[in-house]
This record gives C-alpha cells, structure tokens and sequence, in this order.
C-alpha cells in the first residue's frame, strides 16, 4: 500500500511554508519516494497571518500524492525546538477556530504541549470534527499528559524529539514524564523520525511492545533538501552536509553553527528500509508503519493504508533495496523510474 506522511515540511529545494507553489510541486515529487498521501506540515507564524496563509495553501491544487489534511505543528507548544519563536502561543479558541476554518475543506490536525496552561481546554475543540491531535515539544509531566489524553489527544509526533528528560530530583530515582505516560497509555500512538541519528532504534522496538503492531508510524518530519544526493548543498543561505542518502543535514564548517542538525533527510522509502534493518522489523511490519497505521491515526483506516477491495488504490512496488519502481494513486501510475 501507498504511504502517508503524517509530518513533512519539505523535499529537495521546496518547503510548505514557501508558498502554494512549493506545496504543489512537493505532492508532485513525493510519489517518487512511494508517498501517496500526506499531511503538509506549517510552520506558525503571527496570528492573523497564520490563518490567510494556511487558506492559501488549503485552496492549492496540488495534484500527485493527495493532500490528507495540514499538519500545525504550533502555535501552541512550549518548546521551540528548530520551530521560529511564533511557535510558542497560549491557549486561544479564536485562534483554533479561525485555523480550522482557513484549512477547510480539509481537516486541521494540531501539535501541542500538555503543559501549557488551559490546553485540555482546546483539544475538544481541535478534535471536535475527529481530527486528530498530536503531543510534541514538550517536557510535560505525567500528570499533565494524562489529563491531556482525557481531553481526546490521541498520537504523539516526532516522538522522543524535543521529548526532555525530566531532571533526577531525588538521587537514584529515575523520573517518568512525558515519555512514560504516552507509552503506558493503549490509547495514544505514536510516530518516528527513524533515519539513524533523531532516535536510537531501540526506542521504536520499546514502542511497539508497548504499542503493538498497529500504534507505531514513521514519518520524515523532511526539510528542504529532503531527497537531495550525498554531498554539501545551500539552503536558507547556509552550507549543509547530507552524508547518505536519508541521513539528516548537518552544517558544515562554513555555517553559523557548523556540525548542528538543520532538519530530517529522510524519504519515507529509506524510513521503511531502515526499521527493517535498524529496528529489525519485518518487512510487512514496517510497511504497516507506513501505511495503515498512519491511516488508522487519521481515521482513514476503511478508506486508505491497506491494499483490498473498496480501499483507495495507492499502491507503491519497491526493489530490493527499497528504491521505488513504480507509484498509482487512486489505481493510476504516477511515477514511473
């Protein structure tokens, strides 16, 4: 079956928070890395301009893989991680009101921080059509967390990133947070960025015992250059290094802070080949992780994520070393190697 991205920002030289434009020409490129169905994820910006430049793109048309739905990951998180400061916001239903309405006709799904003060009041809100929201950038508690899933979040993203440890308060006693909390709880999932360097694979062989086969996605969380050839490349004004194909940016010598992350490499292909030799995977698992759980996260289970009669016919045929051959969306082929 075809994958879905739940976060992506970027591929080779475009970026969602670009323009309509680069969001176009992403859902024209993403088939090619055996992506069928994604979540373009913003960036937050200033409120006001948030909303009008999310209607923009929600007005967009962006033929190949199809557009699910938009991924927000902020206004309303607590830590900023590599998101700009406009990424920390307190609650504000206006604001949730005014981003749900400039994303239709497709859903909004929401990143935020259990820990912010008067959240559990807007994820009701949020989740109030059925779309679901997503925990990130956070170093909530446990309480926090949970009162957080009560309130109807359902899927942590990026899990393990910009996921603090909380400080040892108490000498020899391991803390729980965040972390614990998700993976104790059956009915929070959960998403990777699975290229070698965001996550020990040990922490996605810990989530699907906690999890099972069903509650573990990988997604890209790409940046501009995503997709881009081994080697040192220019973007947003400063030299990165890719040193594998998949593997993330790093600055080089010749930018303001050289050896530091600048963002996921990583194609969702390579996401499926590194949990079969990474995570040690089977192969169907880690398609599963792709597709049908993914689609299970947006509720799109009897629709999408699984290759039977009735379901949408995205279809992906990979080689050996999981380099796509061939793409169909809705039983056309739109990539051909």
């Amino acid at each position: 079956p075809g994958f879905i991205d739940l976060h992506i920002h970027g591929l080779h030289e475009h970026l969602v928070d670009n323009g309509p434009e680069h969001l176009a020409a992403m859902a024209a490129l993403l088939p090619r890395y055996g992506v069928t169905g994604w979540l373009p994820t913003a960036s937050p910006r200033p409120r006001g301009e948030d909303a009008r430049f999310l209607q923009t793109l929600a007005q967009t048309r962006a033929p190949g893989a199809t557009v699910l739905g938009f991924h927000l990951e902020g206004p309303f998180l607590a830590l900023m991680g590599a998101l700009p400061p406009e990424a920390l916001g307190g609650p504000d239903p206006a604001r949730v009101e005014a981003l749900k309405a400039a994303a239709a006709p497709y859903p909004a799904v929401f990143s935020v921080s259990p820990e912010l003060p008067g959240i559990a009041d807007l994820v009701p809100l949020m989740h109030r059509e059925g779309a679901p929201v997503f925990v990130t950038h956070t170093r909530a508690s446990v309480r926090e967390t949970q009162i957080a899933i009560e309130a109807g979040v359902r899927h942590a993203t990026h899990f393990y990133d910009v996921f603090p440890v909380p400080p040892e308060t108490d000498g020899g006693v391991r803390p729980c947070g965040v972390v614990e909390a998700v993976l104790a709880d059956p009915r929070v999932t959960v998403d990777f960025i699975l290229d070698g360097v965001h996550v020990d694979p040990v922490a996605v062989q810990m989530a699907l015992q906690c999890k099972g086969p069903h509650g573990v996605c990988l997604v890209t969380d790409a940046m501009v250059g995503a997709g881009s050839p081994p080697g040192r490349h220019w973007f947003g004004g400063e030299e990165v290094e890719f040193a594998a194909p998949g593997a993330p940016a790093r600055k080089t010598e010749n930018a303001k802070r050289p050896g530091g992350l600048a963002g996921s490499g990583l194609t969702l292909n390579i996401a499926v080949r590194n949990a079969v030799r990474l995570a040690g995977v089977s192969l169907p698992q880690a398609v599963r992780m792709a597709s049908g759980n993914p689609a299970r996260v947006l509720g799109l289970e009897g629709t999408h994520g699984m290759i039977a009669v009735g379901r949408s016919a995205d279809l992906v045929l990979l080689d050996d070393d999981f380099n796509v051959v061939q793409t169909w969306i809705s039983g056309e082929s739109v990539y051909a190697r």
